[in-house]
């Protein structure tokens, strides 16, 4: 076996282009495949926490994959103040219908964890049962999420964190937002 010297230009050559082969062709591939595992969801249940109305308001929840009766943190910002919104956990409709049906029914005493009516110009009878917009058309509230509304069950249909116009603009679809929700 004959020893290498570090003048043998043939070798050190040699030993530089492997370097570089290797280094370009192995190094790629590992660097690539670490920023597509940090770029896309972490496993098939990752859903979107939040959305983006045509408006630019925005609907946020806590979590959208949910145990049954859990509690989940909504908010809103940007939302248009003059116009009246219904928060509730719906099943999701076919395009164009109005979300329906919906978990925590008419809330008429103005508290529950089901649903809520947010208003900061509600006709007569609603005052004292409508919440405000905070500034900058915001709200937060805790709703308590149920897999079941009604004789629906979400694990079998599409249930989502829902907001829409009220019943002064029910038949107004361009205000629904849904967060969709899967349940553990």
């Amino acid at each position: 076996m004959s020893k290498i010297l570090p003048t043998d230009t043939k070798v050190l050559s040699a030993n530089l282009l492997l370097r570089r082969y290797y280094g370009l062709h192995v190094h790629k591939p590992l660097i690539l495949s670490l920023l597509l595992g940090l770029a896309l969801p972490q496993n098939s249940y990752a859903a979107s926490k939040f959305t983006i109305g045509e408006q630019g308001q925005t609907l946020t929840a806590s979590a959208t994959m949910v145990a049954n009766n859990a509690v989940v943190t909504v908010t809103g910002k940007r939302f248009d103040e003059s116009v009246g919104l219904y928060l509730a956990i719906c099943v999701i409709p076919k395009k164009g219908l109005a979300p329906t049906p919906c978990g925590g029914g008419v809330n008429k005493s103005g508290v529950g964890e089901g649903s809520f009516w947010i208003s900061s110009n509600p006709p007569p009878y609603g005052v004292g049962l409508a919440d405000p917009f905070k500034p900058g058309g915001r709200f937060s509230y805790k709703i308590r999420v149920s897999k079941k509304i009604g004789k629906f069950d979400c694990t079998k249909v599409k249930c989502a964190v829902t907001v829409r116009a009220d019943h002064l603009r029910s038949e107004d679809r361009s205000y629904d937002l849904y967060l969709p929700i899967t349940f553990k």
